[in-house]
């Protein structure tokens, strides 16, 4: 029976015995990521929704934190998509910098964005984690969905479980963000699911002269001189 194009993107699912040949397929993305991330200067990633447009809060605040970033040296990495990941493009080719798209193959299509000056495809979720995490001196995260909190959550778990060396994790935009920020400190760690030194990994600006500082600051703190959050 012929399947349809989202079926057969369900690529953790259909894995079989003979699929375990697909363990090449996700070597080469490793090793492409690995030989392109691996020469750029340090960077910052930025994640935030695919759904904004050009005149909203998330949009121009990405493009402005990306030139900024590009400005002072850092390279800026995102999903390579539409929205925030291509305000932030756009913002870091605006400063002549490094502006590295990371696109997912989806049963939706995502087309690239035009701003990237570095561009590599995954199609597996995993293996471009691994690149964001790898290559990034911190994690900018600007008003998004749930792929938004998948790479927020992600960050925090890394650090709070000491599988990566701490990195700010920047929160843009106080008011988006308040209402979650109140049920992590109300309720988990209320609860004791979590400890208070767990809250100091977020940090929570409106500007983008606050994400500078927080990404200077962790820098010069850790003695960056390249990117590698990972072993």
């Amino acid at each position: 029976m012929k399947r349809s194009g989202i079926e057969e993107q369900y690529v953790i699912d259909d894995f079989t015995s003979k699929d375990t040949w697909r363990i090449f397929r996700i070597m080469a993305e490793f090793v492409e990521g690995f030989e392109m991330l691996g020469k750029i200067p340090p960077a910052v990633a930025m994640f935030g929704s695919a759904r904004a447009l050009p005149g909203s809060f998330a949009y121009e605040r990405a493009q402005a934190i990306a030139t900024l970033l590009g400005r002072n040296g850092y390279s800026v990495i995102t999903g390579g998509g539409p929205g925030v990941m291509e305000a932030a493009n756009k913002g870091a080719a605006e400063a002549a910098a490094t502006s590295v798209g990371l696109n997912i193959e989806l049963p939706l299509e995502q087309k690239p964005n035009i701003y990237a000056n570095k561009l590599l495809n995954f199609r597996y979720f995993f293996v471009r984690k691994v690149m964001f995490v790898k290559y990034s001196i911190a994690f900018v995260i600007l008003p998004g969905g749930f792929g938004t909190l998948d790479e927020l959550f992600e960050a925090i778990t890394l650090i709070q479980t000491r599988k990566i060396k701490p990195f700010p994790v920047i929160l843009v935009g106080k008011d988006y963000w308040k209402g979650l920020l109140n049920w992590v400190g109300d309720t988990l760690l209320h609860e004791k699911m979590i400890g208070a030194e767990d809250l100091d990994i977020l940090k929570t600006v409106d500007t983008p002269e606050e994400v500078l500082y927080w990404v200077q600051d962790s820098k010069i703190r850790n003695g960056v001189t390249s990117v590698s959050s990972l072993p």
